[in-house]
C-alpha cells in the first residue's frame, strides 16, 4: 500500500516521452517502446546483409556487429541515450540491456560469446560523471544473457576530447593508441563481446577491437543500444 501511495503522489515518468509510467512499466512505456526504431539486425542470419558488419570490412576483424536502435536525431533515441549519458540514468542503461539481451539469448547469440567487455571512460571522465554509461548496458546484457562481464577488462589510457563533431579520420586519430588491455588473463582466448552507447563511424570499437584481440582474445563482436 505504502508503494502505492508513493507511485500516486511520485509517479516514475518514462525516459523517452515524461509520461508516467504505467503499472507493469520500466523505465520506457509501453507507447514509446512500439514506436522505437529497432534495427533487428540479429535476426538476420545472412551476416553481409548486415550493414553494421561491413563497416568494420578491412578495419579490424568483427565476428558479429549489433545495435539495438536506429539513431534519430532529435527523437525518442536520442532522448534516451542523453538521459543515460548525462542525467544519471543508470537504471536505464541497464533496462535496455536486459531487453536486448534477452531478444540476443533468444537468437542463441549468448552461446557465442564468453565475456562481455564495455568500452571504457577515462577515471577523469568517469570521476566527473560517476558512472559509465556503456557499463550500465554491458551489466544487462550480461544479466539476461547469462554471460560474465568485466568492466576493468579494458582501460583508456589517455584522456581525449569529445567524438561529437569530429570526422572520422579525426575520431581515428583521436583514440589511436588510448587504449589497453588491463587484465590480459581474462580476456586471453576468450570470444569477447565489446559494447558501447553509440556506433558512429566506429573508430572508438575499431581502436578497443584492435586492443583486446592484440592481447589475444580469439575473437571481437560489438554491441551498442544505438547506430547512426
Amino acid at each position: 500500500m505504502f508503494e502505492d501511495l508513493l507511485a500516486l503522489l511520485f509517479p516514475e515518468t518514462c525516459y523517452g516521452c515524461d509520461k508516467a509510467l504505467g503499472k507493469g512499466e520500466k523505465c520506457i512505456c509501453t507507447d514509446c517502446s512500439i514506436k522505437l526504431p529497432y534495427t533487428n539486425f540479429h535476426q538476420n542470419d545472412l551476416h553481409e546483409l548486415n550493414p553494421l558488419e561491413r563497416r568494420f570490412w578491412g578495419k579490424v576483424p568483427v565476428k558479429y556487429a549489433f545495435s539495438y536502435l536506429h539513431f534519430e536525431s532529435k527523437g525518442r533515441v536520442q532522448r534516451l541515450l542523453h538521459r543515460l549519458k548525462y542525467k544519471g540514468a543508470q537504471d536505464l542503461g541497464e533496462h535496455i540491456g536486459k531487453q536486448y539481451g534477452y531478444q540476443l539469448a533468444e537468437h542463441k547469440y549468448n552461446l557465442q560469446f564468453d565475456l562481455i567487455v564495455p568500452v571504457p571512460l577515462h577515471k577523469i571522465k568517469l570521476r566527473k560523471r560517476g558512472y559509465n554509461q556503456s557499463d550500465c548496458f554491458a551489466t544487462g546484457l550480461a544479466e539476461a544473457m547469462q554471460l560474465p562481464w568485466n568492466a576493468k577488462a579494458l582501460a583508456r589510457t589517455t584522456y581525449t576530447s569529445t567524438q561529437t563533431s569530429k570526422t572520422r579520420f579525426d575520431r581515428w586519430q583521436n583514440v589511436e593508441q588510448v587504449f589497453m588491455v588491463n587484465l590480459p588473463d581474462e580476456v586471453k582466448d576468450k570470444r569477447v563481446l565489446l559494447v558501447d552507447d553509440v556506433l558512429t563511424t566506429g573508430a572508438t570499437l575499431e581502436a578497443c577491437a584492435v586492443a583486446l584481440l592484440d592481447a589475444g582474445a580469439a575473437e571481437v563482436s560489438i554491441a551498442t543500444i544505438a547506430a547512426a
